[in-house]
């Protein structure tokens, strides 16, 4: 697997491509989650959502954590699929349980709008707390989005504020946005 990804990451996809093909042969869920997410994106073959769909489904039932997440990713937008929330939904949750932080954040999302899934704020603030703590910077956004506009927590300025600095610095738009009004207002942060 280390030198597929080393091949993947000096941009030699042949390479890369032919490791994981002999990795999913023998079963390595993983190799079969990059060999889809590469048909999905068009990274290294010509992009073909069929073959993206098959190979991370073989993942997504091996486990991969980022599998489930680049399947569900596909439902959700029903890129060579069906549009299906409540499956991309499972999908999410299921990537989440097993610790991957940018499913937990999307499925802080959906708990937190209500639309796809039913609306949980105190489930939502768990999954972006776990996502946040794994470096995800739109989870820290949505963090100090809840203590700002006391969402399932108490309202809380400073820490709305702590957040989006966080969010901020690792480069999240949105957090850089808030961060700026609550400086700008003195919201939580000295007046600047």
């Amino acid at each position: 697997m280390a030198r597929a990804m080393e091949a993947a990451r000096q941009g030699d996809y042949p390479t890369a491509l032919d490791l994981w093909e002999q990795l999913s042969r023998l079963g390595v869920a993983r190799a079969q989650n990059n060999i889809g997410a590469c048909f999905a994106e068009g990274i290294g073959v010509e992009a073909d959502p069929e073959l993206a769909h098959r190979w991370l489904t073989v993942a997504a039932e091996g486990e991969d954590p980022v599998g489930q997440r680049n399947l569900a990713a596909l439902y959700f937008k029903g890129a060579g699929v069906a549009q299906d929330y409540e499956r991309a939904a499972a999908l999410y949750r299921a990537a989440a349980l097993q610790g991957d932080g940018p499913a937990q954040d999307m499925l802080s999302w959906m708990l937190l709008e209500g639309e796809i899934i039913p609306c949980d704020v105190a489930e939502a603030h768990r999954w972006a707390l776990a996502a946040a703590d794994q470096g995800v910077a739109s989870a820290m956004t949505r963090m100090g989005m809840l203590y700002h506009n006391a969402l399932g927590v108490e309202r809380n300025p400073a820490e709305a504020a702590r957040w989006w600095r966080q969010g901020a610095l690792r480069g999240d738009a949105d957090a850089q946005a808030m961060l700026g009004a609550a400086f700008h207002l003195g919201s939580g942060v000295s007046r600047d």
